[in-house]
């Protein structure tokens, strides 16, 4: 029966029982509010890095400040009511440098039009998600894909946690190389990965959490963690209107953005896809086809949070992997992405607080939560070639290029030919082969 019709049916029921079914999830209040609390602090970066991006564009940045944390406790909220998910959402990371320096820095385009493309993206999306195309694409990968992407998206967050603490560094000999360990920053890091492993280890509840605000503490003492200024900011709406509702959609419409719009359309429908697979297969949520009960509506919480995010400012809003961090705390409920919207607009009260807890201490997070998804390569049939080998180049395509979705785009297309070759292509859903198909014409035409 729809969750909705089972807490109608139940009035005598607490009401965080009724909304979000813990004890069926096999979780507590308290588990959840500690999950969307560890959500909320990996992600929180977001709220500074998306609008010194977007900035470049024109837009004034803290207006994109109050987009970004209106258009993240939106989608969030939308996708914990809608799901019961502990799915958090905000404007993605590489869509939006995609916006900033190639839509409107290399090809001119006005940030107001390009902002209307994001919003006709997330238009096409709801079309295809009306139309159940998106849910057909989650329930045609294969499982050993679902388990690849899970363990890719492991590798791709640690390396997000080593670069953000200074320990992976880049080199233009070798690509990366091993940073400044006695960097303070870096040092602090390091601290924070063993006081977080050592809270592991003793089972103490909500660890990574907990391991987050000691090693901001302890940042204090060795001048990596700025003193606030202050613990409380009244926010001002009036900063927001520079951006709010500024989007020119008939412009998009006018200059026939097709690629653009494409391009948009392509890295949300995957990273988003590639990341409900992952965060899904690390907290027990597909049934026992592999699939993802109830994926049309968080597909849809997307693409609604896109198209809004674009009237409130911001671009491309999508599902983000820092989710991956609150399941590992404990969050299995749509209770914890209420806690995360709650966070973010909080936030706005507490910005000095919020702005003081450095990278050094959510990127050993980011490594842990790395370590408890890269577990899911178990359940890939190894002696199988056919099933090893676009498992393997999936899990090392995501973080070797950056992109959850490149590393899905040559999984899919490896995984059908392999089997075509092998003689086993009946084992293949058509829809990968489609797909299959239309990444290669995606490298080809729109590299």
């Amino acid at each position: 029966m729809d969750q909705t019709l089972r807490a109608a049916a139940s009035p005598s029921e607490p009401l965080l029982e009724r909304l979000f079914h813990l004890e069926e999830a096999g979780t507590t209040w308290k588990r959840e509010v500690v999950g969307g609390l560890t959500t909320f602090m990996t992600m929180a970066y977001i709220i500074f890095v998306n609008p010194s991006l977007v900035s470049t564009t024109g837009m004034p940045f803290e207006a994109v400040v109050m987009a970004t944390i209106f258009s993240a406790a939106f989608a969030t909220l939308l996708m914990a009511f809608l799901t019961n998910y502990p799915f958090a959402l905000a404007p993605g990371m590489g869509l939006n440098a995609y916006f900033a320096f190639t839509v409107v820095g290399s090809m001119g385009i006005p940030w107001q039009t390009a902002l209307g493309a994001v919003f006709l993206s997330g238009a096409v999306f709801v079309i295809l998600t009306l139309s159940r195309v998106r849910e057909m694409i989650i329930d045609a990968v294969p499982m050993t894909l679902k388990k690849a992407i899970g363990a890719g998206i492991g590798l791709f967050i640690a390396l997000i946690g080593l670069s953000n603490a200074g320990i992976v560094v880049a080199n233009p000999d070798t690509m990366v190389a091993l940073g400044t360990l006695a960097d303070p920053h870096t040092l602090l890091a390091i601290i924070g990965l063993a006081v977080t492993g050592l809270l592991l280890a003793r089972r103490v509840p909500g660890a990574i959490l907990v391991g987050i605000l000691v090693t901001t503490v302890i940042g204090i003492f060795m001048g990596v963690t700025p003193r606030p200024e202050g613990l409380f900011r009244w926010p001002s709406l009036a900063t927001w209107a520079p951006v709010l509702g500024q989007l020119d959609i008939m412009g998009a419409v006018r200059l026939g953005f097709l690629e653009i719009i494409f391009a948009f359309l392509f890295v949300d429908l995957f990273d988003t896809v590639g990341t409900l697979i992952g965060v899904s297969s690390q907290g027990g949520f597909l049934d026992e086809k592999g699939n993802l009960p109830r994926a049309n509506r968080a597909l849809m919480a997307d693409a609604v949070g896109t198209m809004a995010g674009a009237v409130f400012g911001t671009p491309t809003v999508t599902s983000y992997v820092e989710s991956a961090s609150g399941v590992a705390a404990g969050a299995r409920t749509g209770l914890a992405g209420v806690v995360v919207a709650a966070g973010f607009l909080l936030s706005l009260f507490f910005m000095p607080i919020i702005a003081i807890v450095p990278a050094a201490a959510t990127a050993p997070a980011l490594v842990v939560v790395g370590a408890m998804m890269i577990r899911q390569v178990e359940g890939i049939r190894w002696e199988e070639i056919s099933e090893a080998l676009p498992a393997f180049i999936t899990i090392v395509a995501m973080p070797f290029t950056y992109s959850i979705a490149t590393g899905i785009a040559l999984g899919f297309i490896l995984y059908p030919f392999l089997k075509l070759v092998m003689g086993k292509g009946r084992e293949v859903h058509w829809l990968t082969y489609l797909l299959g198909v239309l990444f290669i014409l995606r490298f080809v035409f729109l590299s």
